[in-house]
């Protein structure tokens, strides 16, 4: 049982929640134990269905703030790692198991203030002012809020501009981001806080950007524009009519682990420039307040840094979700039901490396006594070959039913991908017919040999008869035959098979996969295609597959 203290020993806390759709709010710990759950009377309901419903709680032990599971189904996870209690850090990361499901952020309350206020100008007070310093306590203190409560981007960088002019003095404040060989402006205010126009920066951008390049300090840089070279005298600070011009670099961040934050040294690493000048007062760059304006530029910088994470991240998620729809369709065109009765028999699948696969295959009956087996595999990987691999789905719709029809229709969807894609893609395919007297005819353009195996061990392989398609414009493909007996299969695969790599990096290979073959040669195509993807999966183990892994097992037994 956990030892409770007083919440005012720990000072407030919050969970900054974040469910599966992205959405944030924030919650205060609040009453303690604070109790998490699928519960309603649970503090923070989590409307999970996976979730417990008492999943975990947050105690204080000792005065410190700690996460609790509760004998939870999936667990509770802190930065990764199961826990049964762990003690609460500003920023840690707590999960329940689920990877899709919810996400909580631990927010000590005023944790970002504290170090924000170590920034502040030590000076005594009569020396200083005491009005002076309390306004920047004020502006350091909404720029800590801001952080603290606000999740967005240009809540912050108001803030901080806000902040940065109360520091200095300054009369005007412009927040510019680089972009491309420029500068666009993100923010332009006022030290009362109005908006003002991109046109009230009088000073022209280029001179700021040059600035900013030629600098020799990260975190400094020295504005004079007559001093540029490239303008005319009359474009000087005080032709400008300004009594004073601050700029801080804002520089490019990395974020590690944990609540390290390191800078990226080098004098291109920056993000924008924080502008600002006067026209009545010059601006205070006393020591102090210098220290206080690079602060306040890298938490600019940090929050930059963080909205591109999360707008990447974002993308991902879009795209792996569009992936998702885009993989459930392709796996939908596969052929549903294969025949596993009468004279014409198979067994297939295909298990795509990544999202979407490259690879396709079909059975299809082209009349009573005719069936068409095909298996292609498009070169390359992504959403462009498996595009090309649902082409060539729709181009064996219809089977052909003569050896002539076999190549004009092969021969038509060379030219087409050579046209479209110039070279650039191509394909291996085989493509058979087989009908009920046993006579197979078959082009291989490029394909994994098939291996014909019989009940009593003796194997052929059906090596390739033509270059794969797309490569050349004129190709030619011809038709071979084969008459099979009964009883005999015809092993079909792609490369992703003899190619699958174990954590040592050795190959399944060719003569493994006819091993396998001839000691289930008495097996039907279900308990021979079964047996080869199992073969497989125990090699690899937990590797990683770069290709995708198709198999199609036809079988021949007349009745």
């Amino acid at each position: 049982m956990a030892s409770e203290g007083s919440s005012a020993a720990a000072g407030p806390a919050s969970l900054i929640v974040i469910d599966s759709n992205g959405h944030r709010s924030r919650v205060e710990i609040q009453p303690i134990p604070f109790k998490i759950g699928r519960q309603a009377d649970s503090h923070l309901i989590l409307r999970d269905s996976r979730a417990s419903r008492n999943h975990a709680q947050i105690v204080l032990v000792n005065g410190e703030y700690a996460v609790e599971d509760l004998s939870s189904r999936h667990g509770v996870y802190v930065n990764g790692e199961r826990v049964e209690r762990q003690r609460l850090r500003n920023s840690d990361r707590i999960e329940f198991g689920v990877s899709d499901s919810y996400q909580l952020v631990f927010a000590l309350d005023g944790a970002e203030l504290k170090r924000l206020m170590e920034q502040v100008p030590g000076e005594p007070a009569a020396r200083a002012g005491v009005g002076a310093n309390l306004a920047k306590l004020r502006a350091v203190l909404e720029v800590a809020r801001t952080l603290q409560s606000s999740f967005s981007t240009d809540d912050v960088l108001n803030s901080v501009v806000d902040a940065a002019l109360t520091v200095t003095g300054a009369e005007r404040g412009f927040l510019l981001l680089r972009d491309g060989d420029g500068l666009a402006m993100k923010v332009a205010r006022d030290k009362h806080g109005k908006r003002l126009a991109e046109s009230d920066l009088r000073v022209p951008r280029r001179i700021i950007h040059r600035a900013l390049q030629l600098r020799r300090e990260l975190l400094s840089m020295n504005f004079d524009p007559q001093a540029t070279g490239d303008i005319n005298a009359e474009h000087s600070v005080a032709e400008l009519d300004l009594r004073s011009v601050v700029c801080v670099p804002l520089v490019r961040i990395k974020t590690g682990g944990g609540q390290d934050t390191s800078i990226l040294s080098a004098q291109s690493d920056t993000v924008g420039v924080l502008y600002m000048d006067s026209r009545n007062l010059a601006a205070d760059l006393s020591g102090g307040n210098r220290e206080l304006l690079q602060t306040l530029a890298i938490e600019a910088s940090t929050v930059l840094e963080n909205a591109r994470l999360l707008a990447e991240e974002r993308e991902k998620q879009k795209i792996e979700e569009e992936l998702s729809v885009a993989r459930a369709i392709q796996q939908s065109l596969l052929p549903r039901h294969l025949p596993s009765e009468g004279w014409f028999r198979a067994c297939g699948s295909s298990i795509a490396s990544h999202e979407v696969g490259g690879d396709y295959f079909d059975v299809s009956t082209v009349n009573e006594s005719c069936w068409a087996a095909v298996v292609a595999d498009v070169s390359g990987k992504g959403v462009s070959s498996a595009l090309l691999a649902s082409l060539l789905q729709g181009a064996f719709l219809t089977a052909a039913d003569s050896s002539e029809l076999m190549v004009k229709r092969v021969s038509g969807l060379n030219r087409f991908l050579y046209e479209r894609t110039e070279g650039g893609k191509y394909a291996t395919i085989f493509y058979s017919l087989l009908d009920g007297g046993g006579r197979l005819r078959y082009i291989n353009a490029g394909q994994c040999a098939p291996i014909v195996i019989s009940p009593d061990g003796r194997y052929e392989y059906l090596e390739a008869t033509a270059m794969p398609v797309g490569i050349l414009e004129e190709a030619e493909f011809t038709v071979e035959e084969r008459q099979l007996a009964a009883g005999d299969r015809i092993v079909i695969y792609t490369d992703g098979v003899t190619e699958a790599q174990n954590v040592r990096g050795e190959f399944f290979g060719r003569k493994q996969l006819r091993e396998l073959l001839v000691a289930h040669a008495a097996d039907s195509c279900a308990v021979l295609h079964d047996a080869v993807l199992r073969a497989v999966k125990v090699f690899t183990d937990s590797a990683t597959q770069a290709d995708d892994i198709t198999l199609v097992v036809v079988e021949y037994r007349p009745e």
